[in-house]
Parts: structure tokens; sequence; C-alpha cells
């Protein structure tokens, strides 16, 4: 059958640029479809070099960015310099049966431009979790399977990092390492001398402390510690799809990318049993138009891949494309963001710290590891900073001479500790389509997520064991704070949803087989968040890469073979 394409790729983010390069380096004809507009490396990060004084309201968020993005302006990372690479949800509302912050970056390269870098393998203690701790369903892969591909990512992404040691944090191939300061130092090392379950390390980041190189071939530099990665990084020393792997797979001539183009559907063949392509709808003047390809890997981040898949109905799956096991759209987990504890640390007025360093310690997992935990379901990992105020003693707006005087003085060193802990997957936390239509005439998508006795379990233990190893450690005036009871924070907000199009060994049961394949439809992979089976507690987006390079190489073997 002739074909416009070998591959198509629905999504140009973190996932969809990696399938991106393992495609067009393999020879392979390639399409990315991406919904948004194009960005360029370096040529479109319009405020990458923007100093503070030259925006218009001092890189702050404005009553108009609060009302027309009520959701994403939440996020950590929107502000003035950053906003133009979020999504405008009145082009894509959604539906709040519970409330849910449905986070987007519609543009080449996707939320690879905002995501916060960290990288954490997972283990073989969170493949095995669902199983040993009966929740959700049993992985159909062990960390053995994936453990060469986390290797051939972190390869090319360039990671910063040490050798811990860590069983349930195994070590990445890490390009140098940031610094902890002396507070946090101090710290540290009391962790790491009255615990033996949990060590005290510095983050595992997708930033370049050292080059290199395979980054060098790519044209990037080290990172020099701006605190600006959200803008773009015009020297690449982080890593994002339009930095490192779409400019990677342009320069084989085998990659074609079309933007502003919304993938309304997957178009299912009823004689082959395969799908034929997608059906596309210009963002700008509405047309619609289809592709075919052999292969279609669908990497449009985890509620849009729900989304199209919900919407691609036919006769043979009137439910949803590959919904044989009635579970798509279900089991939609998250992070548990909720808990956060700040301290003083008395002394050391005699230290500082240099730069704005792209990552935190991180404190390994230890609940639900070895032993189960009567309490709750799941484990967390925790992260802390320490970092010393400037212009902490004027009260009020952070302006005029009063302000710009109070800049010389430094306070004393806080310091700040968060967790993240898995969700459960439950069958109610979930995704599904309404009968009201966007502007586009797709259904809006219907978000049903929501916090459990689980979490809050999971939160009030993060609170006793971070309290403990702060005090141990010589901090004072500890305060706990409940993110979603004293500042709303709803689930969505940590950009970590994942699920709907869960992986699993029983066609009954599952979406995706261990390859990331549909069991229903084997010419369509799902490798972005949506393909996940359970949430684990480390950060997600390195999974999704090496899960996304595997599937990838599993697709091109049975090409070759003809089975595809």
């Amino acid at each position: 059958m002739a074909t416009d394409y070998d591959v198509i790729i629905i999504g140009s983010g973190i996932s969809g640029g990696w399938a991106a390069k393992e495609f067009t380096e393999r020879g392979y004809k390639t399409l990315v479809l991406e919904r948004g507009r194009m960005v360029k490396h370096i040529a479109d990060y319009p405020t990458a070099n923007m100093d503070p004084w030259e925006f218009k309201y001092a890189n702050g968020k404005t009553i108009a960015d609060k009302t027309q993005n009520p959701n994403l302006s939440k996020h950590y990372a929107y502000t003035e310099a950053t906003k133009h690479f979020y999504a405008n949800e009145e082009d894509q509302p959604y539906i709040q049966e519970k409330p849910f912050h449905w986070i987007r970056g519609y543009q080449v390269g996707g939320k690879s431009l905002l995501w916060a870098r960290q990288t954490q393998r997972w283990s073989d203690f969170e493949f095995e979790g669902p199983k040993k701790y009966e929740f959700g369903i049993d992985w159909p892969i062990r960390y053995a399977e994936l453990a060469p591909w986390y290797s051939h990512v972190e390869r090319f992404i360039g990671v910063s990092g040490t050798k811990d040691n860590i069983e349930n944090l195994p070590d990445s191939e890490v390009v140098g390492a940031f610094e902890m300061n002396k507070v946090e130092r101090i710290i540290a090392d009391s962790i790491n001398a009255k615990y033996n379950d949990r060590k005290a390390i510095i983050g595992r980041h997708a930033n370049l402390a050292e080059l290199k190189e395979e980054q060098k071939k790519q044209g990037r530099t080290a990172c020099v510690a701006r605190g600006k990665c959200e803008r773009g990084c015009p020297f690449g020393g982080y890593f994002s799809s339009n930095s490192s792997t779409l400019p990677y797979a342009e320069k084989t001539g085998n990659l074609t990318i079309i933007p502003n183009a919304i993938v309304s559907s997957i178009d299912y063949d009823t004689v082959t049993g395969k799908a034929s392509g997608v059906t596309v709808i210009d963002a700008t003047d509405k047309t619609v138009r289809k592709y075919t390809a052999r292969v279609i890997f669908l990497n449009a981040a985890t509620l849009n891949s729900n989304l199209i898949l919900l919407n691609s109905k036919s006769e043979r799956f009137p439910d949803g494309l590959g919904n044989d096991s009635k579970t798509l759209g279900r089991y939609i987990v998250f992070h548990n963001y909720r808990g956060r504890i700040q301290a003083d640390f008395p002394g050391h007025e005699d230290s500082y710290y240099y730069g704005q360093r792209p990552t935190q310690v991180f404190i390994s997992a230890f609940r639900n590891i070895k032993s189960k935990t009567k309490d709750f379901k799941g484990s967390y990992l925790m992260a802390f900073s320490a970092h010393r105020g400037r212009g902490v003693s004027v009260d009020g707006p952070k302006v005029g001479g009063k302000y710009k005087d109070s800049l010389s003085e430094v306070g004393g060193w806080k310091v700040s500790m968060m967790m993240q802990g898995e969700v459960i997957p439950t069958y109610d936390n979930h995704v599904r389509l309404s009968d009201q239509k966007d502007k586009f005439g797709l259904p809006q998508l219907i978000t049903s997520v929501a916090y459990t006795d689980n979490d809050v379990a999971m939160m009030n233990d993060f609170f006793e064991e971070g309290k403990r190893m702060l005090a141990e450690s010589g901090c004072t005036n500890i305060v706990v704070k409940d993110h979603h009871v004293e500042f709303g924070r709803q689930p969505g907000l940590e950009v970590h949803d994942m699920g709907g199009v869960r992986m699993g060994n029983d066609p009954k049961t599952s979406m995706l087989n261990k390859f990331n394949q549909l069991h229903a439809c084997p010419n369509v992979f799902v490798t972005d968040g949506a393909c996940m089976t359970s949430g684990g507690n480390q950060n997600p987006s390195l999974t999704f890469m090496a899960l996304t390079a595997r599937a990838a190489d599993y697709a091109d073997q049975q090409m070759k073979n003809d089975v595809l």
C-alpha cells in the first residue's frame, strides 16, 4: 500500500523528538505533526537574554494573564518571559469535573522548553511495586529491559549528577555534577550519617554541568547557571527537543515537520486491521487533510494522547481506537506535591553561593521499597535546597529606593523541602469526552482526577520524616504546609500526568504491550506519559524517552521484517 510517510509522529515534545531522532537516523521518511507554531532553537527564544527592567510588567503575571489562562498561569514557570510557550486556554477549553490544572505547551518542542529537567531512573522496586503491594496491574517490563535504553538516552541528552550506588535509584551516565552549597552539605551529611534506608544526593539533571563529545556534536555548550531555562536556552545548556533531537533528525534529510497541525483522530482500516494514517485540522484555517504511514507514534502528551484515541472511533472501535479493554482514559496518575516544609538554619553567615544552580538536593525514596508501610501505598522521594534571600527586610511592593537599598542586605539561611509522591492508579481517576466542542470542532475533554486518602496519609508521613531529618541536622523554626489546603494546589500542576493508555501483559486489562504497541492495532505505538502503568516516585520524563527509543527500535525491526 502506498503511503505518504514511513512513520507519523504526533507531537514534538520530549518523547516525540526522540521518536523523530530514532526513525530518521534509521532512514525512515518521518513526519512530525505539531498542533502549535514553529519554534526554532535560538531564533525563537525572544526573552532569553532580557534583563528584568526590560519587561513591561517586571516579568510578572498580569490580571489579564490570570483571567485568560486561569489554570496555566498557576504554573511556577509561567511569567511575562515565558507565557508565549504556553497554550491559550480559550483555544482548547476543558471541563473540570474535579479540579485539575492541565498545563500545555503548544509549539514545536512542546513542554521540553518548560520542563524542570530532573532525570532519575526507575528501578525494579517501581516496576514490581504494583504487583508486590497490590495496586494497579503488573508492568510488562522490568528494569533490565530498560537499563540499556536509559544509558542510550542519557549519553545523548547529557545528565549531570554523581554516582551514588542507590539500589532503588540506579546510577545514570553523567556529565559532571553541580555542587551543594555549605548548608545543604551539612544537612545531607547529617541524613547520610543517621539513616541507612535513604541517601541525600545532588539532583540528577538534564543541564550540562560539563560537556562531552556527544553534546558538542549537537552544537550545545555547558550550562552557565543563569536560572532562565524556561525562556529557551541559547547555549543549549539543557536538553530540549529544539536544541537536540529535532535538529539532529533534520540533518538526516528524512524529517518533515508540519506545525499548526491538530490531529483529530487516527484512522483505522478494517481490511488490514491497522491504522492507515491520521486526520488533521489546520490550526490557522481549520481545513482538514489526511496523511498516511506504515507506523504511527502517538506522543501528544498524556491527556491529548488520551483525547485523540478516545476520538478515534470506528465500527471496530466504537469506544476509541484499541479500547477493547475499556480502560482507555482510566487510571490517570500524577505526583503528589502537596507537602512542603520550611525552616531556618542558624549561623554560617560568612557563606553564600554562586549562580542559579538548576537542581536541588534529592533524598531517595524509602517507604514501600523493601518493606510494606501500613498507612499508605506507594513511595515518595524528597528534595530540598538552602538559600539566602535579598531584599527580605522590605514588606509590600518590591519597588522603590528602600527596596533597592535592601538588595545589598543578605538574610539568614532558609531551607525549603518538598515531597514527590507516587499516586496510586484508580479506576475513578479518569478523563473522557464531552458532547461540548472546542473552536476546532473537537470534543472537550472532561477531567475527573483527584487526590485520595492515600495521598494525605503519604503527605503526613513526609511531614514527620522531613521535620525529623531537618531538626536533627540543625534546622529551627520548622513549619509544614499542605499546599492543597493553603494555596489550592490541584492535581496536574506538577505536569506529571500519566496513564490512561497503560501498558500491561493482558489485553483484557491494558491498552499496550511491553513494546508500547496497541494490543488491538499493532502499528500504533504510544510512548509518552499516557503509556505509564503506574507513576513511581521519580520524575517521569527520562523514562518516557527511554521507552520511546526502545519502542522505535522494536518498530524498526518489525518494519524490516514486513510485520508492520
